[in-house]
């Protein structure tokens, strides 16, 4: 098999490489990074000199978090292309990050509450609300349903042929929570609970294979509120002049952005911008608890909204306009002014 005079043995190259002699005995069984030449005799394995490029990128890449079967792809590219599928993983690294983050947040809160000592900075605070809903400019119909009261908001943008009785199942479903005490420390499962019926009632209505529904809602318990949301129906937070999106749309167009393939402005005018990875009998829902502040105000809408008016401007309109009533109709009229080339509705939410 020829010399060993321009090769470097296990050892050397494990150490100029900083991968161990272990892993790469592994990798040459995965096929990902074989030696040059092997004895033999003894079976000890020789690199050459040139295979150190390739072995460092291993190494990074497996510092990284990278699975194996994704670094054999990626040593296999281009650079340029290499490095648009690492900037792909690390987006996907961020966003599985960013929901642990929730979900810890969550029951740290959860814990701490369950530890509270009882009547003790327990300010009870109501909702001021309103809600509107409206069939825009082009869409012969309306299939948007959108409800507010005194615990519960809730948003359902439905699609397919029968997408109108379909939204309405979904938020009729949930509307029970509006007239009981809602105890704070099992909201969350009362809410997946009832998120539950709501899917179950979806299905009785129609072909859930045709037609379907977002559901962005929120339940408020006198000082927390508690989130359900699936597809691309958002919720927002306005605080203290800064307006903040809490809810992540499941979306094709939404998860390229994730993953570093197309870009916030790309998104709004991709073709499958209204392709949706979840609705509500398709996947899981999100679920949150929030905690709440006086002077807190909370909009619900569908994307009949935010494709058309920018986030910039919701926040104008939402400062604007201290009523909720006002508030939604503003929205709901700038959609409007916008072309309405879909239904939209609203729902703002004052903590007071």
């Amino acid at each position: 098999m020829g010399g060993t005079g321009n090769m470097l043995t296990i050892g050397a190259f494990a150490r100029a490489c900083r991968l161990s002699p272990k892993a790469l005995r592994l990798y040459d069984e995965l096929e990902l990074l074989r030696p040059a030449r092997v004895d033999p005799d003894s079976g000890y394995r020789y690199y050459a000199v040139a295979q150190l490029e390739r072995a460092r990128l291993v190494a990074w890449l497996r510092r990284l978090g990278m699975p194996l079967a994704e670094i054999r792809a990626v040593c296999d590219l281009e650079p340029a292309a290499a490095a648009r599928e690492i900037r792909a993983f690390w987006a996907r690294v961020e966003a599985e990050t960013a929901v642990r983050r929730d979900l810890a947040g969550f029951l740290v809160d959860h814990l701490a509450a369950a530890t509270a000592v009882p009547g003790k900075d327990t300010t009870m605070l109501e909702l001021r609300y309103a809600a509107h809903s409206d069939r825009g400019r082009v869409r012969p119909s309306n299939q948007d349903t959108a409800y507010a009261g005194t615990r519960l908001l809730a948003v359902a943008d439905g699609f397919g042929p029968a997408g109108a009785p379909v939204s309405g199942a979904a938020v009729e479903a949930l509307r029970f929570l509006d007239t009981e005490e809602v105890p704070a420390g099992n909201v969350l499962n009362l809410l997946e609970e009832a998120v539950r019926g709501a899917t179950d009632a979806v299905r009785d209505v129609a072909d859930p294979g045709e037609n379907g529904t977002t559901l962005t809602a929120l339940l408020w318990t006198g000082s927390q509120l508690a989130l359900v949301h699936i597809g691309d129906s958002r919720a927002y937070l306005l605080r203290d002049g800064g307006l903040f999106r809490i809810t992540h749309d499941h979306s094709v167009v939404q998860s390229l952005v994730d993953e570093g393939r197309l870009t916030p402005e790309e998104a709004g005018s991709h073709p499958q911008r209204s392709m949706l990875l979840k609705a509500l009998t398709i996947g899981t829902p999100d679920l949150k608890l929030h905690d709440t502040r006086r002077r807190d105000r909370y909009l619900l809408c569908s994307d009949g909204l935010t494709a058309v008016v920018p986030e910039h401007r919701i926040r104008e309109l939402l400062t604007a306009h201290p009523e909720p009533e006002e508030a939604v109709r503003s929205l709901v009229d700038a959609a409007n002014e916008a072309g309405g080339p879909d239904n939209v509705s609203c729902v703002v939410a004052d903590v007071v």
